[in-house]
C-alpha cells in the first residue's frame, strides 16, 4: 500500500484570492532586486579591494618627450629620476616600463599604433614604497633633477574609489532595507484582503472553536509557500542576469573591470534570500492576523 504525503489541511481556500495571483510575482521581482543589488554591491567591494591591494603604496613617474625644448634628452632625464627615485627615503623600488610594456597599456585606447616607433611616448616609471614617503618633497625633487616628471599618487583616487564602493554598499543597503518594507506591505494588503474575502468563514471556524492561532497558522502557510516559489523565480532571473554579465565582460578588451564572478560564499549569501524574503512575510502574516482578528467582534 503505497504511502501518500500527508498535507497540512486548509479551511480557508485562500488559493483562488484575488491577492494570490500577484503576491507570488511580486515577490520574485523584490527576489530578483535584491539579489542584484547585494551581487552588485560585492562585485564593487571585490573590485576595490583587489585594486587596493594591488595599488596600495604604489606611485607612477611619467617623464613626457619635450621636443624642442632646451632640456636633457629623454635617455637622460629618465635615469635622472630614477636615481632620485631610489636615494629617497621610503622607495622600495623604481622600475622602468620598456616601451613593449607601455604600447601593451596603450593598445585598447590607441590600438595597433600604439607600437608605432615613431610616436613620442612618454616613459613610465613604476615605484614601489616600503614605508611613508613625503610625496610632496619628491614631487619637487624630480622636478628639478628631471624637466616634464610629472608623479601620480595611487593613494589619492584608491582613497576615491574607497568612497565610491562604501557609497555603493549603503545604497544596496538602501535598496534591500526598501524591498523588506515593499515585502512586508504586500503581505499585509494581501492578507487583509483574504480575511475580508473570507471573513464569514473565520466567524464560522471561531464559533466552532478555532482559535486566533489556528486561522493565522492557514495564512501563514499559504503567504510563506507563494513567497518560496516567487523568491526562487527572482533568483534564477537574477542568477541568469549576473551569468550574463559576467560573460559581456569576458568580451572586453580594456581590462578596466576585474572579472564579475562571485565567491562561493557570496552565491551561499545570495541562496539565503529567498529564505528571508519567506521569514519576513511569515512574521509579517502572523502579526497582521492576529492584529486583525482581535478587532473582529
Amino acid at each position: 500500500m503505497a504511502l501518500r504525503p500527508v498535507r497540512p489541511r486548509s479551511d480557508l481556500p485562500l488559493a483562488v484570492d484575488p491577492s494570490s495571483r500577484f503576491l507570488g510575482w511580486i515577490t520574485a521581482l523584490m527576489a530578483f532586486l535584491a539579489v542584484l543589488a547585494l551581487a552588485g554591491a560585492m562585485l564593487v567591494s571585490d573590485m576595490a579591494q583587489r585594486w587596493d591591494s594591488g595599488l596600495a603604496g604604489g606611485l607612477t613617474v611619467q617623464v613626457a618627450p619635450m621636443p624642442g625644448a632646451p632640456v636633457a634628452p629623454l635617455g637622460e632625464r629618465v635615469e635622472a629620476a630614477v636615481t632620485v627615485l631610489r636615494a629617497f627615503p621610503g622607495i622600495r623600488s623604481a622600475t622602468v616600463l620598456g616601451g613593449g610594456e607601455i604600447a601593451r597599456l596603450l593598445e585598447p585606447w590607441l590600438g595597433a599604433g600604439a607600437s608605432d616607433p615613431l610616436l613620442p611616448m612618454p616613459r613610465l616609471i613604476d615605484v614601489a614604497a616600503d614605508g611613508p614617503v613625503d610625496v610632496a618633497a619628491l614631487r619637487l625633487r624630480l622636478t628639478s633633477a628631471a624637466p616634464g616628471a610629472t608623479l601620480d599618487d595611487h593613494a589619492v583616487w584608491l582613497a576615491d574609489l574607497r568612497s565610491f564602493a562604501g557609497a555603493v554598499r549603503l545604497a544596496a543597503l538602501g535598496v534591500v532595507l526598501l524591498i523588506g518594507a515593499a515585502a512586508v506591505m504586500t503581505v499585509v494588503f494581501a492578507v487583509r484582503t483574504g480575511l475580508a474575502i473570507h471573513r464569514p468563514v473565520v466567524e464560522l471556524l471561531h464559533l466552532m472553536g478555532a482559535t486566533d492561532r489556528y486561522v493565522s497558522r492557514q495564512f501563514e502557510r499559504h503567504v510563506v509557500s507563494l513567497s518560496l516559489r516567487g523568491g526562487a523565480i527572482g533568483l534564477l532571473l537574477a542568477g541568469g542576469t549576473l551569468f550574463g554579465l559576467y560573460r559581456a565582460s569576458q568580451g572586453l578588451r580594456a581590462s578596466l573591470l576585474s572579472d564579475l564572478s562571485l565567491q562561493p560564499w557570496q552565491w551561499a549569501v545570495l541562496l539565503l534570500v529567498p529564505g528571508m524574503l519567506a521569514l519576513l512575510a511569515l512574521a509579517t502574516a502572523r502579526w497582521t492576523v492576529l492584529r486583525t482578528l482581535e478587532s473582529m467582534p
